[in-house]
């Protein structure tokens, strides 16, 4: 059965990246179909909206979308693209993977890490924002709900059961922030207790950052409150090489959205050297989803397998010779294999 999804190119790189991206699912055979839909400055120049109502409905309609990196506008009272799709959607878990690639430039071999991010409240949710009049005094209040907290715990809890990890970190600051993490920190113990095989851990945000940087193999899963997760999980992309390595998963009830996290990289559109590695996870990270994922697995593996054999093809960021289309032709020439 075909499935059809909504697709965004995005800004900058973007277009170039997702055409490499379609062209290796294509070559998987997956059955997709693509409605594609504007987003970004290209939807404020072509529409006078940074997201058309139009998109937003074939989001809904297809409740699956596959996402270029977008660009929101310094000034101007606007707002980030992206915070406003994981709220109209009610997009909660953010899920970051970051796994070691052959051939990068990074410090570590073998890491496997997951970071869950709550991805709708917490410091995100900027409610209460003030500033006085003198401009000496700025506030903003951080809001985590036992809701927000328990859906993103089990739904971490729940990944680490159904992709055979054995340990997950509840990451806090509960011993200063004592209403907003600590209802965090209890209700990720509470829920624990329903996960006896799962082997739970809780970790201080600031002690956490340091154990990456020293021991990052004893992490697996990770959990956390938005802003924690934010960070945390652009820190994990960059124990295996950075943001052009590092894919974002955001999950709802009834939607879902598959991005390239890294930025839309102006100084390098148009010259077809932007690394698709980013897109391509999440494509495949999507295909997982959509409960194809053999095919998930077999996208992952040629990625892999191209960047270990076939060093001249890849592009220059991660050491390689080769351009986006080259990069996208070496991938599907081991799919097709």
């Amino acid at each position: 059965m075909n499935k059809t999804i909504a697709v965004i190119p995005g800004d900058g790189i973007g277009p170039e990246i997702m055409t490499a991206t379609l062209r290796v699912l294509d070559a998987l055979d997956c059955g997709l179909n693509y409605d594609f839909v504007d987003a970004g400055m290209v939807a404020l120049d072509k529409h006078g909206d940074l997201l058309p109502k139009a998109t937003l409905d074939r989001i809904a309609e297809h409740k699956v979308a596959l996402k270029g990196p977008l660009t929101t506008p310094i000034g101007g009272g606007f707002t980030s693209v992206n915070v406003t799709l994981r709220r109209l959607f009610d997009l909660y878990a953010n899920v970051r993977p970051a796994v070691s690639f052959p051939g990068t430039k990074s410090r570590y071999e073998n890491i496997d890490i997951i970071t869950v991010r709550e991805n709708t409240e917490g410091a995100y949710r900027s409610e209460g924002q003030t500033l006085s009049e003198d401009g000496e005094i700025a506030e903003s209040v951080a809001r985590n709900t036992r809701k927000g907290s328990s859906r993103i715990v089990r739904y971490a809890f729940e990944l680490a059961v159904k992709k055979g990890r054995k340990k997950v970190t509840a990451v806090h600051k509960a011993n200063i922030l004592k209403t907003s993490s600590g209802l965090f920190l209890n209700v990720a113990r509470e829920i624990a207790r329903e996960y006896p095989q799962i082997e739970f851990n809780e970790m201080i945000v600031d002690n956490t950052c340091m154990q990456l940087v020293m021991k990052p193999e004893q992490f697996d899963v990770i959990v956390t409150t938005n802003l924690f997760g934010d960070i945390l999980s652009d820190l994990c992309a960059g124990l295996v090489g950075g943001l052009g390595l590092a894919p974002g998963d955001n999950i709802g009830e009834h939607a879902a959205i598959f991005e390239a996290v890294h930025g839309s990289a102006p100084d390098i559109a148009g010259k077809g050297i932007a690394n698709p590695c980013a897109l391509l996870l999440a494509a495949a990270d999507m295909l997982d989803y959509l409960d194809m994922v053999a095919k998930g697995d077999r996208l992952r593996q040629a990625i892999r397998d191209t960047m270990t054999s076939d060093r001249d093809s890849v592009t220059p960021d991660i050491g390689g010779k080769g351009s986006t289309d080259s990069f996208a032709d070496a991938i599907v020439k081991r799919i097709k294999g």
